[in-house]
């Protein structure tokens, strides 16, 4: 986008909105230093890091999984870089650790029942991560006026819970089959349930487009449906603005997809 449609492009000459999701309107960061805590607090290394640094160390592994796994399930993926943090924390401690194999998978000369619980545990808790206070009314808002899309680094079943607190408010009570994802082999538009109150048009998920940001091929698969599903389809080129926190996860590489003439979106 060149420097003076920036300067004139206004929010109303928008028709669709997609959205990163955590980060920008769910507090990943918080959700995430907390489920580490119990894991840092256990060992010299890591008991005194600041919340910066326990998240500096946790991106760092997360990037190299999602970028060599880019099939796994978000709720794995997560269980795996609790793993091998926890791995990198015992041997800094000069602890025997876990050898990890070709596929992913690890073994040790010790039977850990209780912290493989533990790095399943961190998986699952997307579902505890809270949602910025402005997000829900926000967004409602928006719904009024835009068709708005999601793009996020998470699996489906992970995501019904964040697409709830977003829908209903954080406080609220709800049925989960509501928000409950559909089948793989169906695009989600969690409008389709009457019941729903979902703010969001169409969702998309790293395990629908099997890859994980800042890989093109999610943008491309969005960009996509936009242009050819039946609820979004008549957007114009110039219509879809991208809303999301993370420089690395979605700004540059939205504006690489921009500046390589794959389209003329912002």
């Amino acid at each position: 986008m060149s420097e003076s449609s920036q300067s004139t492009a206004k929010l109303t000459d928008f028709k669709v909105l997609v959205f990163d999701v955590y980060g920008t309107l769910a507090d990943w960061e918080t959700g995430i230093y907390l489920g580490l805590k119990p894991m840092l607090n256990r060992h010299a290394e890591s008991s005194q890091w600041s919340r910066k640094q326990a998240l500096e160390a946790y991106s760092a592994v997360e990037s190299d999984l999602q970028a060599k796994y880019p099939h796994l399930l978000y709720a794995d993926l997560l269980s795996k870089v609790h793993e091998l943090m926890e791995e990198r924390l015992r041997a800094a401690s000069g602890l025997p650790v876990k050898t990890s194999t070709g596929d992913g998978a690890s073994t040790s000369n010790q039977a850990e029942p209780s912290r493989n619980d533990e790095h399943a545990i961190f998986g699952q808790s997307i579902r505890d991560w809270p949602i910025f206070p402005d997000s829900h009314a926000a967004l409602h808002a928006l719904s009024e006026h835009y068709k708005l899309v999601v793009l996020s680094n998470v699996d489906r079943q992970s995501f019904a819970h964040t697409l709830a607190k977003l829908s209903e408010g954080p406080t609220s009570e709800f049925s989960p089959d509501t928000y409950a994802p559909p089948d793989l082999k169906d695009r989600w538009y969690p409008k389709s349930n009457p019941k729903s109150k979902s703010p969001f048009t169409l969702i998309l998920t790293a395990q629908d487009v099997q890859s994980y940001k800042p890989a093109l091929r999610g943008f491309e698969v969005a960009l996509d449906d936009i242009h050819q599903d039946p609820a979004l389809r008549h957007t114009p080129k110039h219509g879809v603005l991208w809303v999301a926190q993370s420089q690395f996860h979605d700004l540059e590489p939205f504006e690489t997809l921009s500046t390589a003439g794959h389209h003329e979106y912002r």
